[in-house]
């Protein structure tokens, strides 16, 4: 057997008959991928498919530098021809770079053969294999940094070196073995390493990877701890063809960018900036198209359509002013279709397209700035845009709301959400309206660190979204810890049960194991006394506001304060659905002054 093994392993190196594959990794900071690691598999269904007894073997059979080798061509050469982002993570063994029959400089031929750039290559070196001669390996690794490599150092945690290897070697990156990761969240032990392989790199100025993430709560303890850099199942596969979005990591993005835009998309049809300008049929002669631009001088360009009014091109008064002026230009074209001159090209797009996707068309095809666009309804033609209106347009919305929205979670502030709350009063559409309102913050944000109080924040924005996701909710973040979130349908009180439940659950991570099994913790209030403080809870205050009784937000507003201040009475999570519909006199008479 053992024979059959050694025979196959030699010819896979002779045929070169390694598999690559790629696991991205993220930057969760950014929300794109950094980079893939390469790893290599033997031939699908053999005995030597698993990596582990592909290099096992290798090793004993004293082959592991021709091994590697093959898979490092064989990942420069996918990577390059996938034309993959980010770095390139190459897993070498020290045992391979130390072998003195390894080929020097085979690494940088590759890359240059391949047309890859070294800034782009990150050289993982394994801790869990023994060094006996760590001067030798310090060189090597200094070599491959003056060819321009990144240095990472893998598995930091799972092997002999550890703390001394990071000091010497000096990585860019450090990734933590995945042992550490797997349920982080349940282990005190393994937190507190994590807190001290953090403190660690900032002091050298390292990154640092988590590696092995299978469960969300597992990472949301390393983004809460800081780490920045994730890999892991739950975020994405090795693949032949990997993808460089993560799913995990989208969803939720998505969802916040959904509501954070709500108004900003509704606002953004390019529909509302038709003018109004007359367009021409084909068989328009060209001295008739000049008399319409002599008549109205801020005319720059007249729409072609055809006997369904479907636009067919774009006649410009530059153009055809320029023919014109030219020798013979009215003899040669007075009596010419228009058809002869126009732009067969144009830009058309749909009233119901977004502004920002007509920005992306703009911006990619290079179209002049002077130009206009077809818009049109049903595909016949409705009217025109100036394209610089449209991208002034653009800029002042998202300048708008980027005054408006919370800088922490990017979720509307209080004008959309009042905007939120009068169109459904001017509409007479019925809604509910909770305000949720986080218990103990101030408490925790203490103990734990404002970093802390800010990711419980973000989560409790991530909860809500996830729960309230419909299109018929709107989420909305006030400021603090502080949310308010329109429902547009009845499932409202349900909705709201499973915000308070979903965040209690994950909220726990951010606790120690000890404070979780008490309950809470105990800290000194503002006059100096100890006092015993429960675990973050949510209170929840829910309205049904009358429609034709509310005149403004404000007044529904006060309304879901009131209901958030009667849940506020209970020592635990409490959602308190208020029964009066209408404001209070005092509210009324105040919005009358």
């Amino acid at each position: 057997m053992e024979s059959s093994r050694i025979l196959l392993l030699k010819k896979i190196i002779e045929e070169k008959a390694v598999r690559t594959l790629f696991q991205p990794i993220f930057d969760l900071t950014k929300q794109n991928v950094l980079g893939f690691e390469a790893l290599s598999r033997g031939p699908v269904g053999s005995q030597l498919e698993n990596p582990s007894d592909l290099f096992i073997l290798a090793n004993q059979c004293e082959l592991l530098s021709e091994l590697e080798l093959i898979c490092r061509e064989s990942a420069i050469k996918g990577f390059v021809s996938l034309r993959l982002t980010g770095k390139l993570f190459l897993n070498v063994s020290p045992k391979a770079l130390l072998d003195p029959t390894h080929p020097k400089g085979e690494t940088l031929h590759l890359i240059e053969h391949y047309g890859l750039d070294p800034k782009r290559v990150v050289i993982e070196v394994t801790e869990q294999d023994k060094v006996d001669d760590g001067l030798l390996l310090l060189k090597t690794i200094e070599h491959y940094r003056k060819l321009g490599f990144c240095i990472a150092i893998d598995d930091l945690g799972a092997g002999y070196s550890g703390l001394r290897q990071w000091s010497e070697l000096s990585p860019d990156y450090v990734k933590v073995d995945r042992y550490f990761i797997d349920y982080c969240d349940q282990s005190i032990v393994k937190r507190e390493f994590l807190k001290s392989i953090i403190e660690l790199a900032k002091a050298t100025n390292t990154a640092v990877i988590a590696e092995g993430i299978e469960r969300s709560e597992e990472l949301d303890l390393i983004e809460q701890l800081g780490i920045v850099n994730a890999q892991g199942f739950l975020l994405g596969r090795p693949s032949a063809k990997p993808n460089s979005q993560s799913e995990v990591l989208n969803k939720t993005q998505v969802e916040l960018d959904a509501h954070a835009f709500l108004h900003y998309k509704q606002s953004m049809a390019i529909g509302w900036l038709a003018k109004d300008v007359k367009a021409i049929h084909i068989n328009t002669q060209c001295i008739d198209a000049h008399r319409l631009f002599e008549q109205d001088k801020n005319l720059m360009s007249l729409p072609v359509v055809n006997d369904d009014r479907c636009p067919i091109g774009l006649l410009h008064r530059d153009q055809l002013t320029e023919v014109f002026a030219a020798p013979y230009g009215h003899a040669l074209f007075d009596k010419k279709s228009v058809t002869k001159l126009m732009d067969r090209q144009p830009l058309v797009v749909d009233e119901q397209q977004a502004l920002d996707t007509v920005s992306k068309q703009i911006t990619e095809q290079e179209f002049d700035i002077r130009r206009h666009i077809i818009i049109v309804r049903q595909g016949r033609y409705l009217g025109l845009a100036p394209l610089r209106d449209i991208l002034k347009h653009i800029t002042e919305e998202k300048i708008r709301h980027a005054q408006h929205a919370n800088p922490l979670t990017m979720l509307p502030g209080n004008v959309a959400i009042n905007e939120a709350i009068e169109q459904r009063l001017r509409t007479k559409q019925a809604f509910y309206l909770a305000y949720i309102d986080l218990n103990h913050f101030k408490q925790f944000n203490d103990l734990y660190g404002y970093a802390s109080g800010d990711s419980v924040i973000k989560l409790l924005a991530k909860v809500t979204v996830e729960v309230c996701q419909s299109h018929a909710n709107f989420v909305g973040h006030i400021g603090g810890d502080d949310f308010m979130v329109v429902f547009g349908g009845g499932d409202a009180v349900k909705l709201c049960n499973k915000v308070i439940a979903e965040f209690e659950a994950r909220s726990r991570s951010f606790f120690t194991p000890e404070h979780v099994a008490a309950g809470g913790y105990w800290a000194t209030n503002r006059e100096g006394h100890k006092q015993f403080v429960p675990l973050l809870t949510l209170s929840i205050g829910l309205v049904c506001p009358d429609v034709d009784l509310c005149q403004n937000p404000h007044q529904v507003a006060a309304l879901a304060t009131d209901a958030k201040k009667e849940a506020k009475r209970y020592k635990e999570s409490h959602l308190f659905v208020c029964k009066r519909k209408q404001p209070t006199r005092a509210v009324e008479q105040l919005d009358m002054v």
